[in-house]
């Protein structure tokens, strides 16, 4: 049986590629700040820690065949754009002491979970966007400390793999969403503050968007990401990878299309003065397939339905 550990278990990616891994027959130990009910039952053991401590990231990432990498103080446009010095300095802590770690117990498969914030805001700035290729990081104009750390820990890893033979599998993952992802609180994303605003609004009433509600973007699903993910670390590929849906949506067709699964009719009603990210980002999935011979094959709707129906139920 093959081991695996999982930082950030107990976040909404990680305790659902818990029990992905679980289902593939792997021994899984969870490592995170926090415990919910779904790492809590889902992983084989499960350890409270705080890996931007060197000590506790010592202590408790030790000998595994694989390590992913996904543990990260993360949150919504709304959040990266007002917590940038708390948000970089947590990331770059958990990443060098994880992979120091790794390193030093002879683990040498590790994926870690990069994102598309590491693209250039120039390449970004309209609605019609050309999907990213994941050449297009470079020259690099992130619009996000959270975004330069992602790149920062991607050169940290390359540079394990050249100096020590470290196997490293990289994704940069593209918007992921589904149950069980937080929806409140001000850390969710827009699929899921969305979806909170639909399901606590009355048929009719007016829910508040952030922006002008054109900004585009590409949505992947929980059950995509987590396949992808696993298929990207057995490859033989070792240069970063995108891995998102290339179905591009504004975020104003996305409230529509919230409200139909909903049964609802909504009004929108945009504030200009919120954060709106990037005006448009979507993910070139080409490298994915040529390298893989897969990509993501969940459609927004079918993966949107029992998002909302989670949230709501949540909400209630």
């Amino acid at each position: 049986m093959p081991t695996a550990i999982v930082t950030g278990a107990g976040g909404f990616i990680g305790s659902h590629l818990v029990k992905y891994l679980k289902n593939k027959g792997y021994y899984v130990i969870g490592i995170d700040l926090k415990k919910t009910r779904y790492s809590q039952t889902r992983a084989d053991k499960f350890f409270l820690a705080d890996l931007r401590n060197d000590r506790q990231a010592t202590k408790y990432i030790v000998a595994a065949d694989e390590l992913y990498m996904l543990a990260a103080d993360m949150g919504g446009v709304g959040y990266i754009n007002t917590m940038r010095a708390e948000i970089i300095h947590n990331n770059a802590s958990i990443n060098l002491n994880s992979i120091r770690a790794a390193h030093h117990s002879g683990i040498d498969k590790v994926f870690f979970a990069s994102t598309a914030c590491v693209y250039p805001e120039f390449k970004q700035e309209t609605s019609d966007t050309i999907a990213l290729k994941e050449d297009d990081a470079l020259p690099a104009q992130p619009d996000t400390p959270y975004g330069w750390e992602k790149l920062f820990t991607e050169q940290v890893l390359r540079s394990y793999a050249l100096d020590h033979g470290l196997k490293v599998r990289i994704a940069r993952l593209h918007n992921i969403y589904g149950p069980e992802s937080t929806f409140q609180g001000g850390r969710e994303k827009a699929p899921a503050a969305l979806c909170r605003k639909v399901a606590l609004a009355s048929d009719g009433e007016s829910i508040e968007i952030w922006g002008d509600g054109q900004q585009t973007r590409s949505y992947c699903h929980i059950d995509d990401c987590c396949q992808g993910i696993f298929k990207i670390m057995q490859s033989n590929y070792d240069q970063p990878l995108n891995l998102g849906s290339s179905e591009l949506i504004s975020v104003n067709d996305l409230v529509d299309l919230i409200a139909e699964v909903a049964g609802k009719k909504v009004v929108k009603k945009h504030n200009l003065n919120k954060p709106q990210g990037v005006r448009g980002r979507n993910s070139d999935n080409t490298r994915l397939k040529e390298s893989l011979g897969w990509s993501p094959t969940t459609t927004l709707k079918q993966g949107i339905t029992p998002t909302y129906y989670w949230i709501a139920n949540q909400v209630r």
